[in-house]
């Protein structure tokens, strides 16, 4: 995360095979393959990749596209809408190759299209997301790399993502919420906010209300404030995640728990946000929306949202400016 050079080699693994990740990732591909400033690879199973292709009626487009092929599924098992051990297991190959090419130099960043998390379980392996698979993949702490959804100018770093509360606020402490503001200042860096202005959710409604609502912010959100700003980096007190956003004069937020995050974003921004995992060299984004079981095969898919997270890694301009 530490180069400003624009991205412009993308590795796109193509999620869950019987997702729409497989329709989304090649409708970004076709959209973007006459743009010199992008060179996309598309990771996957042959057949699935080539399957639609064919269903979408690219075959001819998919000539011109570069791809890598990732451990295949077994005949039959690409079945679009249909969630089971063997698409997740094939998930988690093809992000994980990507991954380790980006690592050796060969790309620039991922723009991993949607999982499945129950697939991914049912194939027995312990998933809680892409920040955690690219923690695994890259030889690093689960706890050093975060998610940060962006969507228009509203920027939101998880200190925590995929469990329960209790589960979570057993994990949040002031070297935890450290680290995560760290990753996302230097995710700022790299997307051209040279000083960003941070504020941080308060675990407690209203940040605790000086300990009224509970503790918590006292003991661990409060220090960590004053820990960042005795580091130099412009850190507002814990407010309630209510109160900051509707005023809306921060750079970066930071949300203790997933449903903070999320809402806010997929609220004002659906189907368009960019989820970035930060905190490791290896840079790797995903889209604000899930695998849409539900029209999977159709091909119906929108990829904007992917779209314009390739366009943001690669610092290309929004399809408005472009």
């Amino acid at each position: 995360m530490t180069s400003l050079q624009p991205v412009t080699r993308i590795a796109i693994p193509v999620g869950d095979p019987n997702g729409i990740g497989p329709e989304i990732s090649l409708k970004t591909a076709i959209a973007l393959r006459h743009d010199a400033r992008v060179q996309l690879t598309l990771f996957g199973p042959q057949a699935v990749i080539e399957t639609t292709a064919h269903q979408l009626g690219v075959d001819e487009a998919l000539s011109q596209l570069r791809c890598v092929f990732t451990p295949a599924m077994p005949f039959g098992m690409h079945r679009p809408g249909v969630v089971c051990a063997t698409a997740g297991e094939a998930t988690i190959a093809a992000a994980t190759e990507a991954i380790h090419a980006t690592e050796r130099g060969d790309f620039d960043a991922v723009v991993a299209a949607p999982h499945h998390e129950t697939a991914v379980h049912r194939a027995g392996i312990a998933f809680s997301g892409y920040p955690s698979l690219v923690a695994a993949a890259t030889g690093q702490p689960e706890d050093s790399v975060f998610m940060m959804l962006v969507g228009g100018d509203l920027r939101i770093v998880h200190v925590t993502l995929h469990e329960s509360v209790q589960t979570a606020l057993a994990r949040i402490t002031p070297g935890r919420i450290e680290r995560a503001v760290h990753a996302g200042v230097r995710a700022l860096h790299r997307l051209g906010i040279a000083q960003p202005h941070i504020g941080l959710f308060g675990i407690n409604p209203h940040a605790g209300e000086n300990g009224l609502f509970g503790q918590e912010d006292e003991h661990i959100s409060r220090p960590a404030a004053a820990l960042l700003r005795a580091q130099g980096l412009h850190v507002d007190d814990p407010q309630g995640a209510d109160t900051l956003l509707a005023a809306r004069v921060h750079d970066l937020y930071v949300a203790m728990f997933h449903d903070q995050g999320h809402i806010p974003i997929k609220l004002l921004y659906p189907q368009q946000a960019s989820a970035l995992s930060i905190g490791a060299e290896v840079v790797l984004s995903s889209v604000g929306h899930g695998s849409a079981m539900d029209i999977a095969g159709q091909g119906i898919a929108n990829p904007a949202a992917m779209i314009r997270t390739v366009r943001l890694l690669a610092a290309l301009p929004s399809e408005s400016q472009a």
